[in-house]
């Protein structure tokens, strides 16, 4: 299933104002990812997925690597990835390792009330591919935000929608995909009275 979405900009706060104006929904501060120049903040979009807003963390020392996401190289924030969850991370990483996913690291986080969050991923790969998440032992963030929104679509748009299409059969997410002439993701979401999507 689809945890979360990752909406990122070249300055956090204005892609948390750009995200909010979009959806509607005020963000919630999410943390700082310690030695990866970052922070995030979050929009909850159903009981176990979220929009993750992240950008550069100015509280930190600029990483002697690029920041993931390509955030160094945005000019705008825009949707650049998407999550999946899985509670075998090596065992779904074997179903999609002939898309170019690669073994997973663990990351954690503290969040603003102190609690440490620990999660396994996979690294993110260029395009319009997801990358996988387990969560561990760590409850679901989106268990703690506010659930006025909530995502009814996602579009995957790829200059080769067939290898998307294989690895989300692969891991049985339920994504619609559409060739296009650059990768793109589109996310519907539902609020109480309206319907806004969010590139």
């Amino acid at each position: 299933m689809i945890d979360h979405l990752v909406y990122a900009g070249p300055d956090l706060e204005a892609a948390a104002k750009s995200a909010e104006s979009i959806i509607g929904v005020r963000s919630v501060e999410g943390g700082r990812h310690v030695g990866f120049g970052t922070a995030n903040r979050l929009i909850g979009l159903g009981p176990s997925t979220y929009l993750e807003i992240i950008g550069p963390d100015p509280s930190q020392p600029a990483p002697a690597f690029e920041r993931p996401f390509g955030i160094d190289a945005l000019e705008a924030p825009r949707l650049v990835a998407w999550a999946v969850a899985v509670d075998d991370i090596e065992a779904a990483r074997k179903l999609v390792e002939f898309a170019g996913i690669g073994p997973p690291v663990e990351m954690t986080r503290r969040t603003p009330t102190g609690d440490l969050l620990r999660w396994r991923l996979t690294p993110p790969v260029p395009g319009s591919m997801p990358f996988l998440i387990d969560w561990l032992d760590t409850p679901h963030p989106a268990g703690q935000l506010e659930q006025v929104a909530k995502l009814v679509d996602l579009r995957i748009e790829d200059t080769d929608p067939g290898e998307v299409r294989k690895v989300v059969r692969a891991l049985n997410v339920n994504v619609s995909t559409r060739k296009a002439w650059e990768p793109r993701i589109a996310a519907t979401i539902d609020l109480p009275d309206r319907r806004v999507v969010l590139w």
